[in-house]
């Protein structure tokens, strides 16, 4: 048989069989790692079912049948029986704040996809018991009350001050509202009867330990942070808990350099478990800082890292004046800023470089579109991967003129926990925030991320949970479009591969890409809907190296 009449016979074989193929045609090496018996999800273009993995060095070598799969090992290999267990790719999130969590996880308590009260208040009792006396405690996000089933009332400093006694303590329920018990009220000198109108008083003039919208940036600003040997053991601690969650790659929101220096020296060491795609550049906040930084974006270097650690797309703010905070309700802006915006959306384009943009309102989304067809007349963007980040009230039109345009769509779930939030701030339209099942039968390529880990929880099964089946943590159900569960997995893996320029190495369960995959403890494609947020990752496996294991 010529080697093009096999090639074409390969194709029409199933995937077990191919896999096979393909291993013997290059595994004169024994591989190193065979993952046998399970139940492989490969989420490739045909959402083909395999029963074992071969992976040689870093990568996938063989999927296929346990029986061909066991046929390719050696002495030396290390056979894995997943005992009938689903196996998934690594799931990819295309936008945290990965780097900057980091810096604050060891002072955190993180209350992510926690539905009770009792709950969430008996982890920050246990924190406290772990954290010497007069040291802050504080969560800046993944959380909001809404999500307390058995109470979402406003956690009033006496309940704080009853909890945690002897620590300072601030809790920020998302972008949206504070809590402080008595120690954190005098610390920032918050504690008496007049001062600043977003600290809400009771009758008295009492501060009540709640703090309004416009005054929790400013305090975040000022609570402790680590750095030195306390950022390492506090990032490494993170990364963990990541892993655990059954995440292996990121697109990340900013990338301070010191910070990043420290990944890498761990990703040089094969410490680091997991990858790290950065979105990178500089913004802009005036007419004069845009004619400063326009020179900036020309000599932007992209793509110069490896599989661990890169920088990928510009973004994730272009013009500040135009990133659209989460509770606003509509926006409105002039033709002098969209003027500043153009300039530096031209200069991107004009350089040839990628673009991941926020831009979540529908307005805001409209009049982007605007600039970057004018854009796109003198410099096509068709292949530069363009996307819009959030993406909350994207709607048809919308998803036709980016696909128009070549572009992508990094959808951020924000209603995972903030649904109740939402509702009360835009009515019914929340119910369409994100609307998953438009974006999904539009035909763009998108995916989900998590904008973490403050405007939102960081548990992709959550995420996927949310989308299923419609409800926020705690259970309430907050969004109308629903898609399906294999949907929802492919935009968690094999397109987010695509958001961060990563579709040849991540995403889907295929020979020759990256092994990075995750052992479930029950079928992610058969189990009740309403069990998807409750799977637990039992192995975590970053490029054939185990980096989180509870025992199979």
């Amino acid at each position: 048989m010529t080697a093009k009449k096999l090639h074409r016979a390969l194709a029409l074989l199933p995937l077990a069989a191919a896999g096979f193929a393909v291993s013997l045609a290059g595994a004169q090496n024994a591989p190193n790692l065979v993952l046998t018996n399970g139940k492989i999800i490969t989420v490739d273009e045909r959402f083909t079912i395999a029963e074992a993995i071969a992976v040689a060095g870093e990568r996938i070598v063989a999927v296929g049948s346990s029986e061909e799969i066991a046929a390719l090992g050696g002495p030396e290999t290390a056979v894995v029986d997943v005992g009938g267990r689903a196996v998934i790719p690594g799931i990819i999130d295309n936008h945290m704040h990965l780097l900057r969590a980091g810096t604050t996880w060891a002072y955190e308590v993180r209350w992510d996809g926690v539905g009770s009260r009792r709950e969430a208040l008996d982890m920050l009792r246990a924190k406290a018991a772990a954290t010497e006396p007069g040291e802050w405690i504080y969560t800046l996000g993944g959380w909001a009350i809404a999500q307390f089933a058995d109470d979402s009332g406003p956690l009033l400093r006496e309940e704080l001050d009853a909890v945690v006694p002897d620590h300072p303590v601030l809790m920020q329920e998302s972008y949206y509202r504070g809590y402080l018990n008595s120690l954190a009220l005098e610390a920032f000198g918050l504690d008496n009867t007049d001062g600043p109108a977003w600290v809400v008083r009771d009758a008295s003039g009492r501060p009540t330990g709640e703090i309004g919208e416009a005054g929790i940036r400013s305090l975040a600003a000022r609570l402790p942070t680590a750095s030195g040997s306390a950022l390492e053991t506090s990032t490494r601690s993170m990364i963990r808990y990541l892993n655990a969650a059954g995440l292996t790659a990121f697109g990340s929101a900013g990338c301070n350099a010191d910070v990043l220096a420290m990944y890498r020296r761990w990703a040089d060491r094969g410490e680091l478990g997991l990858r790290v795609f950065c979105i990178t550049g500089a913004s802009a906040g005036s007419p004069e800082q845009v004619d400063a930084v326009l020179p900036r974006i020309a000599e932007l270097k992209l793509f110069q890292g490896d599989e661990y650690i890169d920088h990928v797309t510009f973004g994730e703010s272009v013009y500040r004046p135009l990133h659209d905070p989460m509770f606003l309700v509509e926006s409105n802006y002039g033709a002098d800023e969209l003027g500043q915006w153009r300039r530096m959306i031209s200069a991107i384009a004009r350089a040839g470089l990628p673009l991941h943009v926020h831009a979540n309102l529908r307005d805001t989304i409209s009049a982007f579109l605007d600039q970057i067809e004018i854009v796109n007349a003198e410099y096509p963007v068709r292949n530069l991967r363009w996307a819009f980040a959030h993406a909350n009230q994207i709607e048809a039109p919308h998803l036709e003129r980016m696909k128009a345009l070549g572009m992508y769509a990094a959808v951020h779930p924000w209603a995972v926990i903030n649904g109740g939030i939402n509702h009360s701030v835009f009515g019914d339209e929340a119910s369409d925030m994100a609307p998953l099942a438009t974006i999904q039968q539009s035909g763009i390529t998108w995916g989900f991320g998590s904008d973490g880990s403050r405007a939102n929880q960081l548990l992709p099964f959550t995420t996927l949970w949310w989308s299923v089946t419609g409800k926020m943590v705690g259970g309430r159900v907050v969004l109308r479009q629903t898609i399906s569960r294999e949907d929802a997995l492919i935009a968690h893996t094999r397109k987010n591969a695509y958001l961060i320029f990563q579709e040849d190495n991540l995403g889907s369960i295929q020979p020759g890409k990256l092994a990075d995959m995750v052992v479930l403890d029950r079928d992610y494609l058969t189990i009740p809907a309403d069990e998807i947020n409750d799977i637990r990752p039992l192995m975590t496996i970053v490029g054939g190296r185990v980096v989180h294991d509870e025992g199979l």
